[in-house]
């Protein structure tokens, strides 16, 4: 029997700097109605989004980092949305800037949850694949703080049993890594999903935004392909403050093709109706690991991190 799990990417305009938390969930909300009216079951909003990316900003006094966080899933800002989310019967995937305590240490991660139509959260990942630096660069136009206000996660890249398949999470920078995906497929992954943040410029490169945009499809391309599953990716999309962050949602089939794109850089739901069976033809073939992987020959993949080029003859 076929398996169909309708999906939405909601994509997320601009958040400035002056919007709260109790703006953007009733953005949310509307997008949670959209969706549910077209029958989508399951929607994924994006990274850290809740709030501006605020890794763009050099700040020094805790309490203004703090104040980015949450401290508890679900708060009294995001319950509307969990309340919503249970009327409807509908499910999400929701990024967020993670603060908790440990050992009366506390930490803070980039983390998303997957929550079921019932409102309850099924599953939690934090993001491992930190981009940026942890340090301040002057003369440029924005910074990219990740190293400096996250640490990285420490759950792995868990799957769940969730809305008729096995769901997989990652965020923003993790799906440009082969591993992300991989290690998830290894747990029988039909799906991932995502959300992202992604600057419209390179402050270390003059990249292009279409070069940008290109890399960007193809990392999930390839990763959907490869790796026999649906990806969904969910971005933020527009100028924060004056700050760009590119949009380019969109649902990626088990064959590699984009079969449902976002066509704004505003608030925009985009959805398809997906085939969970779809790539066992490329499981069962192709990448059929059972009968194909040769992992004798991997070690170096979890033996280093750096290049190391062989010495001169």
């Amino acid at each position: 029997m076929t398996r169909i799990l309708k999906v939405a990417a909601a994509q997320l305009g601009p958040i400035h700097l002056a919007e709260g938390r109790a703006q953007v969930v009733e953005r949310l909300i509307a997008m949670l109605h959209q969706a549910d009216a077209s029958g989508c079951r399951l929607v994924v909003f994006p990274e850290l989004a809740l709030t501006t990316f605020f890794p763009r900003y050099w700040m020094e006094d805790p309490a203004e980092i703090d104040a980015f966080f949450e401290t508890a899933m679900p708060n009294p800002a995001t319950q509307p949305l969990f309340d919503a989310a249970a009327r409807l019967g509908i499910g999400f995937y929701l990024g967020y800037a993670e603060l908790t305590e440990e050992n009366g240490t506390p930490r803070h991660f980039n983390t998303s949850i997957l929550v079921d139509g019932a409102g309850a959260i099924i599953g939690k990942y934090r993001k491992v694949h930190l981009p940026g630096h942890a340090h301040r660069i002057p003369d440029v136009a924005f910074q990219h703080l990740e190293k400096r206000y996250f640490e990285v996660g420490d759950l792995g890249f868990p799957v769940w049993r969730a809305f008729g398949g096995v769901m997989g999470m990652c965020i923003c920078n993790d799906r440009r890594w082969p591993e992300t995906f991989r290690v998830m497929a290894l747990q029988g992954a039909e799906m991932v999903v995502l959300g992202y943040n992604t600057p419209t410029t390179n402050i270390h490169h003059d990249e292009p935004l279409h070069l940008r945009m290109f890399h960007h499809r193809l990392c999930m391309q390839a990763a959907a392909y490869q790796n026999g599953m649906w990806v969904v990716g969910s971005a933020k999309a527009g100028k924060e403050d004056g700050h760009g962050l590119y949009g380019g949602s969109c649902i990626v089939a088990p064959t590699g093709e984009i079969v449902a794109q976002a066509m704004t850089e505003g608030d925009e739901v985009v959805t398809y109706t997906c085939d969970l069976d779809l790539g066992n033809y490329i499981k069962e073939v192709i990448f059929n690991f059972a009968a194909h992987r040769r992992i004798e020959h991997y070690g170096l993949i979890t033996e280093q991190t750096g290049v190391v080029p062989p010495e001169d003859a």
